[in-house]
């Protein structure tokens, strides 16, 4: 296939050596309380990107495998080192170490799965996306984390994710970078707006909607994506901005879910009730729908909830 799936343009803000914080992003959406109960110990993310720095301090715990698709180190399928960035920045925030320094992932315990689908451009044929896809699903990951994305409609990668979504795999999705700032102007990117997978749009800190985001109705959630601090090339850090940031919150953090809610039910939920128990995570911002889907992952919110409730029925039972 000719067409090519590629990163979404974003910007890479600092590059530093050194740093010694869970990142603001992490915080947001209140991972570090989640820690005690879950850190996506035993869950396997395959993260589809440019690869990924396989000997950074914070990541090379936590990779389990990997493999090249692309013509990068003339296609040797175990090498699949990063040379872009990108791959090794998604990785970190998903599952860097909790280690003490350096920075930590959303879900710290989980195993990474590299596979490298676009080359040091930053861009990806179809069948190596598709080939991707379909090895994670032999591998049997149970996350499939794609910051990618492409405007061409291709079959054969939709039946790709199907199946993957057949077996049980939650596959997760950049929105896109080609927003301006309405709700009401419909960017498409592939696969992002399938159905079937969770399409992730971002907003800043600050909780504000990115002006880049994509606005459409296939749209999700919302995580942190603008300003990232996460894992980079040489071992180093640095600060970028895009889906593609917002992306691997929610990766990460399905991780955790899924650990957390497999040992609470004494079984593993299908892919439509983890997806269930995401969305019950979330909290709205006041952004149209197609800016924000069910609004920002918040993973706290079902505590939140049930402890107001629990108030509310305290005060009802003082005045009786």
């Amino acid at each position: 296939m000719e067409q090519k799936l590629h990163l979404f343009p974003y910007h890479v803000n600092a590059v530093v050596e050194e740093v010694s914080e869970v990142p603001k992003g992490i915080e947001l959406i209140e991972a570090p309380k989640i820690w005690e109960n879950s850190k996506g110990k035993g869950i396997t993310v395959a993260i589809l990107d440019t690869g990924c720095d396989v000997t950074h301090p914070d990541l090379r715990e936590r990779i389990i495998g990997g493999r090249n698709f692309t013509g990068d180190d003339n296609g040797q399928p175990d090498v699949y080192t990063d040379y872009n960035g990108h791959g090794t920045h998604v990785a970190g925030t998903i599952a860097a170490v909790h280690n003490g320094t350096g920075v930590v992932g959303v879900a710290p315990e989980a195993s990474l799965l590299i596979l490298k689908v676009l080359d040091k451009s930053g861009s990806g044929q179809y069948d190596w996306i598709i080939n991707g896809i379909n090895y994670a699903v032999e591998q049997k990951a149970d996350i499939i984390s794609m910051s990618l994305g492409g405007s061409v409609d291709v079959n054969e990668l939709h039946q790709a994710i199907l199946n993957a979504i057949a077996n049980q795999i939650l596959v997760v999705c950049a929105a896109g970078n080609e927003g301006d700032g309405q709700s009401s102007s419909d960017e498409l990117a592939y696969p992002a707006c399938y159905n079937e997978v969770i399409s992730v749009g971002s907003i800043n800190l600050q909780r504000h909607s990115s002006e880049f985001s994509n606005s459409n109705n296939e749209v999700d959630l919302v995580a942190p994506g603008e300003e990232i601090l996460s894992t980079y090339l040489n071992g180093n850090y640095a600060k970028l901005s895009g889906t593609s940031m917002a992306t691997p919150h929610i990766s990460g953090a399905l991780a955790l879910i899924k650990e957390s809610a497999n040992k609470n039910f004494e079984r593993n939920l299908t892919e439509d009730e983890l997806y269930a128990q995401l969305i019950k995570r979330t909290i709205p911002l006041g952004n149209s729908p197609k800016l924000e889907g069910n609004g920002l992952l918040y993973l706290t919110a079902v505590e939140y909830l049930s402890d107001v409730f629990n108030q509310k029925l305290s005060a009802q039972a003082l005045k009786i």
